[in-house]
């Protein structure tokens, strides 16, 4: 039982049931009875506090009578829209109510502190997702395709033969084609150089040796001449350098698992049955 009563999952479904207890109290001394409407000093106050961050101010008192009128009108037309059953099978509302479920599950998975024994845990067993990609600083120069036709081959070696000759003093704003991003990069994870020029050119530039010029390497906007400045290599970081992302990583997977549990605790009160389509083989 102790073990039990130590599971974080186990107060999540506490905290939970606990939240709903209030909920339903509070639902019940502010709304009133039935054909009784009662707009307490708590709802007039947040009126009142929505109003003034809104216009920046607080309401005049016959802004405040509107709003609380305004207010009164909205219970009205809630209550006689159940009482018709207008909430009854509606895509929006159903949807609604379900994200207000699954916040009170996530709220309350959300009051959970975790420990310095969690989040090195959480690291470890998830390396992968907190490894600090390579990072490229590199120039190049864009050769097009439509303007080389038959000859790129030819005219990139050229190219290149006259930028090598240059070496680290060679600008290549002023070679090759025009193009429209950036003609240098300084210390760019490969990921974002995988995004801008695809996943080929980024794989082609992290095998370069640095300190010369280089190509033509293909890109999915044509051809390019490059030269590695310099790669850092990437590398699993300590848990000092992780631990801000690995808690919020933490806090979103115990919010995941604490709507999973808390919707599992629900289903298990009811009996399911999906009718299968008929078999459209057996149809005449």
């Amino acid at each position: 039982m102790r073990r039990l009563l130590a599971e974080p999952l186990v107060h999540f479904l506490l905290l939970g049931a606990l939240l709903f207890a209030v909920f339903g109290l509070a639902g019940k001394s502010t709304r009133g009875g039935p054909g009784t409407i009662v707009v307490t000093r708590a709802q007039i106050d947040a009126l009142a506090k929505g109003f003034a961050m809104t216009w920046q101010r607080a309401p005049s008192p016959s802004e405040l009578q509107g709003l609380i009128q305004d207010r009164v009108r909205e219970e009205v037309y809630c209550r006689e829209a159940i009482a018709l059953g207008l909430d009854k099978d509606d895509t929006i509302i159903r949807r609604r109510l379900r994200q207000k479920m699954e916040f009170v599950s996530e709220d309350v998975a959300a009051a959970v502190e975790p420990k310095e024994t969690d989040l090195r845990a959480y690291l470890k067993a998830h390396p992968e997702s907190f490894r600090i990609e390579p990072r490229l600083t590199f120039r190049h120069v864009y050769l097009d395709p439509e303007r080389h036709r038959g000859t790129l081959a030819a005219d990139a070696a050229q190219l290149l033969a006259e930028l090598n000759a240059e070496g680290r003093k060679a600008d290549p704003t002023k070679e090759g084609d025009p193009f429209l991003l950036d003609h240098t990069f300084d210390g760019v994870p490969a990921g974002v150089v995988a995004k801008q020029f695809g996943d080929a050119f980024a794989a082609k530039l992290a095998e370069l040796a640095p300190g010369r010029w280089q190509g033509p390497i293909e890109s999915g906007y044509g051809a390019h001449l490059v030269f590695l400045a310099a790669r850092v290599e990437g590398r699993s970081p300590s848990f000092e350098e992780a631990r801000d992302a690995v808690r919020v990583e933490w806090s979103h997977a115990k919010r995941l698992e604490a709507n999973e549990s808390f919707y599992a605790s629900l289903l298990a009160r009811y009996t399911v049955t999906v009718e299968q389509p008929a078999d459209s083989r057996t149809q005449p």
